[in-house]
């Protein structure tokens, strides 16, 4: 087992530019946008000059969190990233909908795909608006894309016509990820990749509850049923629970047992482009057969 942090390099349309004093600055395509991560516990270090030359900036307090513009921001607009392209819009929750960390997850999936030289079926659970289903469409693979949100669903299906991937064989399912498993699990349908991205806390479509404390090992064991006899990869990403990568890495061990091949598991980061920090961004553990 090897304890890695990937890391995402800056792009041509996307950069974090600064952090530090629990916030960060980002540009995505010509468009600046500073916003709070408590991640960032030391000392920005472009000035307060640059700083407010962002075109965006999220601020909260005890009764409000919204996003202040200066001139004029487009209400959403594309970019290229990792191959793929996405419209990034600024959310009521501070998120743009890219998630940049993930593209070495993207990438280590795309790789698994192409070289079993097979087909390949894919399970993308909390898939949110579509990063990881839309690198495992353009390797060649079937995706089944599962989210409790219709507006999430609704800006992963706008991405992948965006990416030229609205033809490829993506099943998009608006549904509580827990419920959809266990009606595949009696259905019989089998998957060779399952990638999953699950939340401390959140609700399903129709106000499903989901504690991660509670809800996760459940729900490890229902995935791991609907796993075909030669699966391929086991990835779970994990963002603000509290949790160490050793913690997924132990709940995914069984597939080891059963299934042999290689576990890997560590931090997910983003490079400053302007110095040599890195910004953490969560952990994964992920499981391949090959």
């Amino acid at each position: 087992m090897n304890y890695s942090i990937l890391e995402t390099p800056p792009s041509a349309d996307y950069e974090l530019l600064d952090s530090g004093d629990g916030e960060k600055l980002e540009r995505y395509g010509n468009v600046v946008i500073a916003r709070p991560d408590p991640q960032t516990l030391w000392r920005k270090q472009l000035s307060e000059k640059e700083w407010q030359k962002a075109n965006a900036y999220f601020t909260r307090s005890s009764t409000d969190a919204a996003w202040s513009t200066r001139g004029e921001v487009p209400e959403k607009w594309a970019i290229e990233f990792g191959g793929l392209k996405f419209w990034i819009k600024l959310s009521a929750f501070k998120h743009t909908g890219l998630f940049p960390e993930q593209l070495s997850n993207w990438q280590w999936t795309e790789g698994l795909i192409r070289g079993a030289k097979r087909p390949v079926s894919v399970l993308n659970l909390f898939g949110y608006t579509g990063g990881a289903s839309l690198a495992a469409a353009k390797a060649g693979s079937e995706v089944c894309h599962v989210d409790g949100s219709k507006a999430a669903i609704g800006w992963a299906r706008n991405n992948a016509e965006l990416s030229g991937l609205g033809d490829k064989p993506i099943r998009w399912i608006l549904d509580d990820a827990a419920k959809f498993v266990q009606r595949e699990i009696k259905r019989g349908h089998k998957y060779d990749g399952i990638i999953m991205d699950p939340p401390a806390f959140g609700h399903g479509p129709n106000k499903e509850l989901w504690k991660i404390e509670d809800s996760f090992l459940p729900f490890i064991e229902m995935c791991k049923k609907t796993l075909s006899d030669n699966p391929l990869f086991f990835l779970v990403n994990g963002y603000a629970a509290g949790y160490s990568a050793l913690a997924y890495k132990n709940s995914l061990q069984p597939i080891v047992s059963a299934y042999g091949g290689k576990m890997e598991i560590g931090e997910l980061a983003i490079a400053e482009s302007k110095s040599d920090r890195l910004l953490p961004c969560g952990i994964f553990a992920r499981w391949s057969s090959i």
